[in-house]
């Protein structure tokens, strides 16, 4: 088992531990035909033993339970952790990191990561996955991405992308690197699904406020964000004759399996 854990990024911790309301609030599921691609894939069943890592409020976890695995959810942020098990009460939800995963060798059928990878040291992450994954077993990514080619949506990405700064993100691709200088794991298989999240008008607020640099920003700072994001969605949904707006995702899935 892992003894070191590194810390998580400043942003991530600041931001996730103020924003896991607005992340449950605000954040999509996950479209069942790419849940169920991944399962299928990483031969997910009842009785396996699958890990989540930065499993957040459990958005992703909730779509596993049905299949009757064992799950483990890891999440070193204490405001999402105890999010998750308020709202999968039973769950085994543990603090720890993708860098120093509180598991003996080869214990896992399967590992999991959802709107997460970016943000771990992918060469020691990658490390410690496929220790803890029993041989030939398959590590599954997911990340639920912005649809810009919608006017709006790009128009809340230019609201948003100000405050990012040097913040991982996945459409860097850099968090990539780590599995193309990799020798522990097989190629990536990429799979993208179309997703369409109906949300009350308030809660494209929460979905904003909940990004991790949205979150940490000073008081004011994120207060103005708000209140801009706030007009964008109403003057949109007023223009449609909309009591609700449709925000749309693609979902990208990425598996392979352990060396």
């Amino acid at each position: 088992m892992s003894e070191s854990r590194r810390p998580i990024h400043e942003q991530a911790s600041i931001g996730f531990e103020r924003a896991a309301d607005a992340y449950e609030r605000g954040r999509p599921e996950y479209p069942a035909a790419a849940v169920e691609h991944l399962i299928k894939t990483l031969n997910i069943a009842c009785g396996t033993r699958i890990v989540e890592l930065g499993a957040g409020t459990g958005k992703f976890t909730r779509r596993l339970v049905p299949t009757g695995a064992e799950i483990l959810a890891v999440e070193p942020v204490d405001a999402m952790r105890r999010k998750l098990s308020d709202l999968l009460p039973g769950l085994n939800v543990v603090d720890g990191t993708a860098e120093a995963i509180p598991l003996p060798d080869a214990s896992a059928d399967a590992v999991v990561v959802a709107q997460a990878f970016h943000w771990f040291d992918g060469e020691k992450a990658l490390a410690e996955i496929h220790r803890v994954l029993k041989p030939g077993r398959g590590l599954g990514l997911i990340w639920n991405v912005r649809d810009d080619s919608l006017a709006w949506i790009s128009e809340l990405t230019r609201i948003i992308e100000p405050y990012e700064g040097d913040v991982p993100r996945y459409k860097s691709l850099a968090w990539m690197s780590a599995f193309q200088s990799s020798r522990l794991f097989s190629p990536l298989v990429e799979a993208e699904f179309p997703h369409v999240q109906t949300l009350p008008l308030d809660a494209v607020e929460d979905r904003v406020t909940s990004i991790s640099f949205i979150a940490a920003l000073p008081d004011a700072k994120r207060e103005a964000v708000r209140q801009e994001v706030r007009e964008l969605v109403r003057t949109e949904a007023k223009n449609r004759g909309l009591a609700e707006i449709d925000f749309p995702y693609r979902t990208h899935v990425y598996t392979c399996r352990r060396l």
